[in-house]
């Protein structure tokens, strides 16, 4: 797996178009700091730290819960805007709101990993990572 990032969104992404429940991710610290954001932000219902029992190890997975509204998933959409290939950087006076203000952005800033409206209080710009809507 060349970008942990994506494969987080994609998982998510694919999990609300079957309508499943719940998805497993293999767990990091960033990974956990997206699920938080994505939660804060009312993209996901839940976010839970859990070890599962492999073959003859155990390893750490973040279960996260989506969330429905009337059948519908809470996520419309997910672009990925900085790769591996092609990172994207953004000065704090130039991020925008994310379809009127009904989506958001994350941005991994010198501080950390945070939403764009917390990047533009706090006057940080940085690696422009994905919006999801």
């Amino acid at each position: 797996m060349t970008d942990p990032i994506s494969d987080i969104l994609i998982r998510i992404k694919n999990a609300q178009a079957v309508k499943s429940e719940q998805v497993f991710v293999p767990f990091s610290k960033a990974k956990l700091k997206i699920a938080g954001i994505l939660k804060e932000g009312g993209f996901i219902a839940e976010v839970d730290r859990k070890n599962k029992k492999m073959k003859k190890s155990e390893a750490e997975f973040l279960l996260l819960t989506l969330k429905y509204s009337d059948g519908e998933g809470a996520i419309g959409g997910i672009k990925i805007i900085s790769r591996p290939s092609r990172r994207m950087y953004i000065k704090a006076k130039e991020i925008k709101l994310v379809r009127s203000g009904y989506g958001m952005a994350v941005i991994s800033t010198p501080e950390g990993i945070m939403s764009s409206r917390e990047a533009r209080k706090k006057n940080l710009g940085g690696e422009l990572m994905f919006e999801i809507y």
